[in-house]
């Protein structure tokens, strides 16, 4: 059954669920109060009842209880070949690194630069984004450099081809099927440089605005009679980046081209024009009538953009090539989907339901077991509490990660703050599990998951439970600031 009248009940601050900002995402100890309260309504415009629902649990969990983590995790790579996760290895997450930290660190100086204007522009959100996934990736690299996991995956890859040798009916039909798969990487490989030169074009959120106007441009250019108001329209929607973020952006692109397809690359040499990327940039941004709204619509009510404008003769260059390396990767890409299909046929045949499929976004359930662990020369509690954030907020005054709401920089009183907070389990989760109910054998509701540790990261690739810890809010801290702080009572009691 689907129900679409969902409501919003109840959500904490932003300073609470987003406690600890980005130098804590992807750590523990944790202090992050995030969660929300959303009501079904039926069709008859009532709240919805059931009787199938999981139980408050009150009594939360201890160290060494069992918890079960119920979700729609996304993706996985346990499954890869070697060929495929070393691919990975060398191409494609260090152009994901790489073109995440040069983003990053360009809006940070443009931050520094203007703070005001970046304040309104809401560049701290924006940071965020680009470096949790800049800490997943850097995470995934770091496993893929890790010698004993990339040992154990050779290992397992031996084992699953001599097992296939073995038996003659699947040697007949996937004896050659890795050969295939490192045939797949190899023509992928070949194109490294140009995934890395053409990483997240035209991004809305981390690309130039002058660019994307480019391409919507020539689109619009070259759209037919039918389409072409629309084209017109899309390119009058794209909003301008303030102008120094802009010009970071632009001038990243620019050395991008010139690093990966070198100095006398065509699209090189048509977007620097004899300049340095940073030169060419200011000068693009100067001359074209794409670079900013107001000129691009000033272009439009006075006959068009010029045939000639700098930006439009870049785009003219960019897409031809774009679009053939999209078609041929793209192409590469299903390929490699058929191939890892017919592995995963082999490989059942094999080991039949003892090896789980790689994780898709369909419903999963990982049972784990409440324990801290051995980090930094100390050991990491299985819990946190409100003693803990409070520390925090005090450690780091006037910093805005560890900022608190007003009503709560003074403990409220009746805040019992040896109350849990954040617990954690060795529960196999990862990206995609952020709001999974955690819940006892009991089937108790007893946290919510929403991250996991710095060492959870591998999980992409291998599950090491004695590494990684899943990161839940505690539903004691939950109900907790329901009754004393927000005074919910009808929350609490619903």
């Amino acid at each position: 059954r689907r129900f679409t009248d969902v409501r919003l009940v109840f959500a904490v601050e932003l300073q609470l669920g987003f406690f600890g900002g980005d130098p804590d995402n992807f750590t523990y100890p944790r202090y992050q109060l995030d969660f929300a309260f959303l009501r079904i309504y039926g069709p008859d415009g009532e709240p919805y009842e059931t009787e199938h629902y999981f139980g408050w649990g009150n009594d939360g969990v201890e160290s060494g209880d069992a918890v079960f983590i119920i979700g729609n995790p996304g993706p996985t790579n346990r499954l890869n070949t070697v060929t495929q996760l070393e691919y990975q290895q060398y191409v494609s997450v260090p152009a994901a690194v790489a073109f995440r930290s040069s983003r990053l660190n360009a809006m940070d100086e443009y931050r520094r630069a203007f703070p005001e204007e970046a304040e309104a522009f809401g560049i701290r959100n924006r940071m965020f984004g680009l470096s949790n996934s800049l800490k997943a990736n850097t995470g995934r690299l770091e496993a893929l450099n890790d010698p004993a996991i990339m040992a154990r995956k050779r290992d397992a890859e031996r084992r699953l081809i001599e097992e296939i040798g073995n038996r003659p009916e699947l040697a007949e039909r996937y004896g050659d099927i890795f050969e295939q798969m490192e045939d797949v990487q190899n023509r992928k490989e070949n194109l490294a440089a140009t995934t890395a030169a053409f990483s997240m074009l035209g991004n809305p959120t981390y690309g130039s605005a002058t660019l994307r106007r480019a391409i919507a441009a020539f689109n619009f250019l070259n759209a037919d009679p039918d389409s072409a108001e629309v084209r017109r329209q899309d390119l009058l929607g794209i909003r301008d980046l303030p102008a120094d973020l802009e010009r970071r952006f632009l001038t990243l692109r620019f050395l991008d081209f010139e690093r990966h397809f070198g100095s006398e690359h065509r699209i090189t040499q048509v977007a620097l024009n004899g300049r340095e990327p940073a030169a060419a940039a200011n000068a693009l941004l100067e001359s074209s009538s794409l670079a900013s709204a107001d000129r691009t619509a000033a272009a439009l009510a006075s006959g068009g953009v010029d045939p000639e404008d700098w930006a439009l003769r870049l785009v003219d260059v960019i897409l031809p090539i774009y679009r053939e390396y999209v078609r041929v990767f793209l192409a590469l890409n299903e390929r490699e989907r058929v191939l890892a299909s017919d592995l995963g046929r082999a490989r059942f045949e094999v080991y039949g339901q003892s090896v789980p499929p790689d994780a898709t976004f369909s419903p999963r359930i990982t049972d784990g077991v409440v324990r801290g662990y051995e980090y930094n020369g100390t050991l990491a509690p299985p819990y946190t509490t409100f003693y803990g954030m409070y520390n925090r907020f005090h450690g780091h005054s006037g910093s805005v990660d560890w900022a608190l709401p007003e009503s709560w920089r003074t403990p409220p009183d009746g805040l019992d703050l040896s109350t849990p907070l954040n617990f954690i389990s060795t529960a196999d989760t990862y990206g995609g599990n952020s709001g999974s109910p955690a819940v006892t054998r009991d089937l108790e509701l007893v946290g919510l998951n929403f991250d996991r540790n710095i060492e959870g990261l591998s999980r992409d690739f291998i599950y090491l439970p004695e590494r990684g810890r899943n990161v839940m809010v505690d539903a004691r801290a939950i109900i907790t600031s329901l009754e004393v702080v927000y005074n919910a009572d009808r929350i609490v009691q619903e």
